[in-house]
């Protein structure tokens, strides 16, 4: 793919940056979906170890502290599960321009939220195949 710097080339090539890096915003999107998968894991994993310890230390300073922690990653987890809540919401704020960037936008939308969504995977398939039949001159 090349960007060429012609007035009207150039932004056509700027509308079609998400339907060009869709397998991109999907492999981001897979690791997102990971994430909120595995996180809570390690979380639950993480706090029954540490309160396990303390509770059997019968330590009042060592439940308290561990106690603490674990509220600390519950709300990092809490953070790291509405990342595609708030990805969604900015994408939505830039979706409001006009009809042509929203549809535009739609697919790195779909792709970092839901990147098993039919959107996406039709923009990464579409991609392969352009990618299969082009000109490299």
């Amino acid at each position: 793919m090349y960007m060429h710097l012609f007035e009207g080339e150039e932004t056509a090539a700027l509308t079609n940056f998400c339907a060009e890096s869709a397998d991109i915003w999907q492999i981001v999107g897979y690791f997102l979906l990971v994430f909120k998968i595995v996180i809570p894991i390690i979380i639950i994993i993480l706090g029954m170890i540490d309160l396990g310890k303390a509770v059997v230390s019968s330590d009042e300073k060592a439940i308290q502290k561990s106690a603490k922690t674990l509220l600390i990653r519950v709300l990092a987890g809490i953070l790291i599960f509405f990342v595609p809540t708030i990805v969604g919401l900015i994408f939505g704020l830039v979706t409001n321009f006009n009809n042509e960037v929203k549809t535009k936008w739609e697919i790195c939308k779909s792709c970092v939220v839901s990147p098993t969504s039919g959107t996406c995977k039709n923009a990464v398939a579409a991609k392969g195949g352009s990618q299969n039949n082009s000109n490299p001159d």
